[in-house]
């Protein structure tokens, strides 16, 4: 058996010269019968790869092409003036980062900006907060946060950790509408903390956003710092080496356009229609031979390395967000899609790595490892043995006691963590996406639940602010039930109970009177 695992090692190891990046799915217990049986679904997803890479429309919904290959790679874009337009990107930000750590760009009340608070949702955060994490060093010439929700004790917390830095802190806002309400409220909480200290915001104020957005007409209007352009044909989970990616971490001083040329390199190998030869390719037919095309099995991730905490996070976003759909492209009801989870190795081992092993067999594994263990040498923790070698033995131990418990698993190897690097995992598992999306015939560039959700959200806050009228109408406390019939939502009682609820614990005129345990019983009033 041994022998024949080896063997089979040799068979489907794919390695990257260029980038000393190895593949290895000798782990997924697939056949021949399987791979001969998917291969006219992959002469389709290059087909349509290609396509889309050639610039057709990929998202109906927006009437829009998906084109964040061509951040890499510019000469590919479809037009001469796309292709501009990435490359005045590229240096307007490079211009202005130099200028920021030069001094030439500065805050009124502080010799040099040191701080950068940055401001988005979805992609716009997880891109950014995956990369700093990877790749910030300890002595950056700039330190990062994020706020990365509209939950208002979490940018307190943000927000008083730079208490005292507020007059040396840039501020990114980060939304290509410019009207997501989330990086919205972020930029107005940001922006009162710094009038609240005395400080001019738009002093310390960036905007990256599409030409002729709300947020553009905002930074515009306001005198804000600079406006970096976003593009209509970029994804959020897709933006991390567009400018929402690039502008935090070069500020950051980390090597962008080693970035670039990492998912260059990556792109390059992944065009290929070959399956053997193609890293992406072999990443798709393994998820597609896990989850019987159907998603039947969890992706999880297992980095061996602190600096890839995160990858996990960015990953649950880009492959959630592609791959789940309630429809294919012939308007089929299928429910697509692949959960993705994951912390770390080891501390995974000391988590849910039994369940793994001997639980529910409804997963499959990707470990990454990495060769090399820090600058410079180790001690010795053993006679022997350093810590790396314990880091690197636990990762092949659970690989060997996973797989002969009848689990799959898939392992990324790479060399280091550094910026070609984490380049290139963005690029691989972009492609993956795209190519797996073509093989269950789903539409892996529109996300119509994400838009769904806001809707939704909008309706129920429309809803409180009805509300909100009849309360203020009324001296008397009303039931429940009919406010929410006079508030024009009769079949709604239970939202507006949970309006009201929130109201009354944030909002000191809202009072609910009666036994909380008891909902249908409780009146409403405002002071």
């Amino acid at each position: 058996m041994t022998a024949q695992l080896w063997q089979r090692y040799q068979d489907w190891l794919f390695y990257h010269k260029d980038l000393d990046l190895y593949l290895d799915i000798s782990r997924m217990r697939f056949d021949d019968a399987f791979v001969e049986k998917i291969a006219p679904k992959f002469d389709f997803a290059f087909a349509e790869m290609a396509a889309l890479e050639a610039g057709k429309i990929a998202n109906p919904d927006e009437n829009r092409m998906v084109g964040h290959y061509w951040l890499r790679a510019p000469e590919l874009a479809p037009t001469q003036e796309l292709r501009q337009e990435i490359a005045d990107t590229l240096e307007l930000t490079d211009d202005f980062v130099q200028k920021v750590h030069s001094g030439l760009i500065k805050p009124p009340n502080a010799p040099k900006f040191t701080e950068v608070l940055s401001i988005g949702i979805g992609g716009s955060a997880l891109g950014p907060q995956f990369v700093a994490e990877a790749l910030g060093e300890i002595d950056a010439p700039m330190n990062i946060h994020f706020m990365d929700n509209t939950d208002p004790a979490g940018f307190d917390k943000v927000l008083s950790q730079l208490r005292d830095r507020l007059d040396r802190t840039l501020v990114i806002t980060i939304s290509k509408s410019g009207g997501t309400p989330e990086s919205r409220n972020g930029m107005l909480e940001a922006r009162n903390a710094f009038e609240l200290a005395g400080l001019d915001f738009s002093k310390h104020a960036v905007a990256i956003t599409m030409p002729g957005s709300k947020l553009d007409n905002v930074a515009k209007t306001d005198g804000w710092l600079a406006m970096i352009p976003m593009y209509d044909w970029v994804g959020g989970r897709t933006s991390e080496l567009s400018a929402v990616g690039l502008l935090p971490a070069e500020l950051q001083g980390i090597n962008v356009r080693e970035m670039l040329e990492g998912a260059r390199l990556m792109d390059i190998a992944t065009r290929k229609q070959s399956l053997k030869e193609n890293p992406a390719a072999l990443l798709a037919m393994s998820w597609y031979y896990a989850g019987n095309g159907k998603g039947d099995k969890d992706m999880v991730m297992l980095p061996y390395k602190d600096s890839l905490l995160l990858f996990s996070r960015y990953l649950q976003q880009l492959v959630m967000e592609s791959i789940g759909k309630q429809f294919d492209l012939d308007g089929n009801p299928v429910y697509q899609g692949i959960a993705v989870y994951g912390n770390k190795g080891t501390t995974d081992q000391h988590a849910y790595v039994q369940q793994l092993r001997e639980g529910v067999p409804n997963f499959f594994i990707t470990f990454i490892e990495v060769l090399k263990d820090r600058n410079g040498g180790s001690i010795e923790v053993e006679p022997g043995v350093t810590s790396g070698d314990y880091l690197s033995g636990l990762l092949q131990g659970t690989r060997s006691a996973i797989y002969e418990n009848n689990r799959d698993s898939i392992t990324l190897t790479i060399p280091e963590v550094t910026p070609a690097i984490v380049g290139s995992l963005i690029a691989l598992y972009e492609r993956a996406v795209g190519l797996y999306g073509f093989l269950v015939n789903i539409n892996a560039y529109h996300q119509p639940g994400v838009e769904a959700g806001k809707k939704a959200a909008a309706q129920v806050l429309n809803l409180q602010s009805r509300v909100v009228e009849v309360l203020q109408s009324h001296s008397t406390p009303l039931p429940i039930a009919d406010l929410a019939t006079k508030a024009g939502a009769p079949d709604q009682i239970e939202m507006v109970y949970k309006i009201l609820r929130h109201l009354a614990n944030n909002d000191p005129r809202v009072v609910l009177h009666g036994e909380l345990g008891h909902p249908g019983q409780l009146t409403a009033s405002m002071s």
